[in-house]
């Protein structure tokens, strides 16, 4: 996981997810073109993203098309975010508990 927390950290390699989600199966070519950086930036940085599984490859004839992976993304959801989001989902029901008992107590006086 470590491996993928420090792809996630550099925005260039966010920026080539972020364009993986929204169009799968693109060349170093297509993903090169969109980006404010040299090809063989591109390059090291997909080369990391590979590394660390959040970048698929499949080799289409010569070439080389890239798939974003959501697998480890989901592996950090999972484990970081969703305990956090268990405990704000009890603190607003043991919240909505709290209201509707005041509610039927100012009822029934």
């Amino acid at each position: 996981m470590e491996k993928v927390f420090r792809a996630l950290a550099d925005p260039s390699r966010r920026m080539l997810l972020d364009r993986l989600f929204a169009r799968g199966g693109q060349t170093l070519g297509a993903l090169a073109a969109e980006m404010p950086m040299s090809r063989q930036a591109v390059t090291k940085h997909l080369a990391i993203l590979e590394a660390a599984n959040l970048v698929s490859v499949h080799w289409q004839g010569r070439e080389k098309l890239h798939y974003l992976n959501p697998v480890p993304i989901g592996e950090i959801v999972s484990r970081w975010v969703g305990k956090f989001e268990d405990a704000r989902v009890e603190s607003l029901t043991g919240f909505k508990s709290g209201i509707e008992e005041k509610e039927k107590r100012r009822a029934g006086t």
